[in-house]
C-alpha cells in the first residue's frame, strides 16, 4: 500500500507540528459568527494537532485562548500568533498538567489576565506504542495515565473554581476507546476512563448549568503519530479508516466549537466522532 504520507519519525512525546512533513491543516475553514463571542477558553494541549485547530476555531467564533503545553515552545508561539491573527487575546503556559499545582496556577493566571473562565477543553495527552503487553511497566502506565487522566482531573477541578451556569467542558478521548488497540493498550485504557468521567461529570454538574462533553476523533494527522509509530506505520496513518485517509485537524476542531456554544445547549454527557465514518457504540 502506498504511503499516504512521508515516512517520519519522533523521538519527542509528544511531538512538535514544526517537524512534520506535511503540515497538518489547522486553518478554520469557514467565517466566524461570533459564536463564542468575548468567552474564554483554556485549552491543553493547544500548541498544536487537533489543539491548534480548536484554539483558531473558536479564536475566530471571538473567543479568547489560554494556551496549555509540555516544551514545544516554537508551537506553542506559532499557535498564539494565530490566535492574534484572528483578533483575539492569547497566553500560553509550559508546564506539565500531570502536576497539579501547575493546573491550578495555569487557572488562576488565565483568571487574573482575561477575568473569567468559560471553556475547558482538555486535550492534552501522551501514547507509547508497546507490541507485547508484558513489556508496560508501571513508569510507563502512571506516566500515560498521569497526563491523560489526572491532567483532566487537575484541570477540571481548578477551573470549576471560576466557572459558572453556561460554562462548558469537552474532553479529548479516542476512537480506540471503543474499539481497542493491540498496541496502545494503556492509551486506549486512558480514554475509556475519560468517556466514564465526561459521563460522570457531566451528571455532577448539570444542576449548576455546566455541561460536560467529549470528542472522539479517529486517525487524525497530528504530532502525536510521528512521535508515537516506526516510519512505516506513520506513511500509512488514516488507511483503516472508512475514507482510507487521516483527517485533518480542523476537521476536528468544528466539534469543539459546536459544543462550547449554545447551540450544543441540549447536549451533555455525549460523545462527537470525527472518526472517517467508522461506526461505534457510543
Amino acid at each position: 500500500m502506498a504511503g499516504l504520507q512521508p515516512k517520519q519519525k519522533q523521538d519527542h512525546q509528544p511531538g512538535r507540528e514544526a517537524e512534520m512533513t506535511p503540515q497538518p491543516d489547522y486553518e478554520p475553514r469557514l467565517p466566524g459568527v461570533g459564536k463564542l463571542k468575548d468567552k474564554v477558553a483554556i485549552i491543553t494541549g493547544g500548541d498544536s494537532g487537533i489543539g491548534r485547530a480548536t484554539a483558531l476555531a473558536m479564536a475566530r467564533e471571538g473567543a479568547d485562548i489560554a494556551i496549555v503545553y509540555l516544551d514545544e515552545h516554537e508551537d506553542a508561539d506559532k499557535t498564539v500568533a494565530l490566535v492574534e491573527r484572528e483578533g483575539r487575546r492569547a497566553i500560553k503556559f509550559a508546564g506539565d498538567i500531570g502536576d497539579e499545582e501547575f493546573c491550578r496556577e495555569v487557572v488562576e493566571r488565565t483568571a487574573e489576565t482575561f477575568g473569567h473562565i468559560d471553556v475547558l477543553v482538555n486535550n492534552a495527552a501522551e501514547q507509547h506504542e508497546t507490541k507485547d503487553p508484558l513489556d508496560i511497566d508501571g513508569a510507563q502506565l502512571e506516566r500515560t495515565f498521569r497526563t491523560n487522566v489526572f491532567g483532566y482531573f487537575y484541570m477540571t477541578k481548578a477551573a470549576l473554581q471560576h466557572m459558572h451556569e453556561g460554562a462548558t467542558i469537552i474532553n479529548t478521548t479516542s476512537i480506540t476507546a471503543y474499539q481497542g488497540h493491540p498496541t496502545l493498550l494503556d492509551y486506549a485504557a486512558t480514554r475509556g476512563a475519560v468517556v466514564a468521567f465526561t459521563r460522570s461529570l457531566s451528571n455532577a454538574l448539570l444542576e449548576k448549568g455546566i455541561r460536560v462533553n467529549a470528542v472522539a476523533p479517529g486517525p487524525i494527522w497530528t504530532p502525536l503519530i510521528p512521535a508515537s509509530f516506526d516510519p512505516e506505520k506513520v506513511a500509512k496513518h488514516g488507511s483503516s479508516s472508512k475514507m482510507k485517509r487521516a483527517g485533518q485537524p480542523n476537521e476536528v476542531a468544528p466539534c469543539y466549537v459546536f459544543l462550547a456554544s449554545e447551540e450544543a445547549s441540549y447536549m451533555s454527557g455525549q460523545v462527537l466522532h470525527p472518526n472517517g465514518g467508522t461506526v461505534v457504540n457510543s
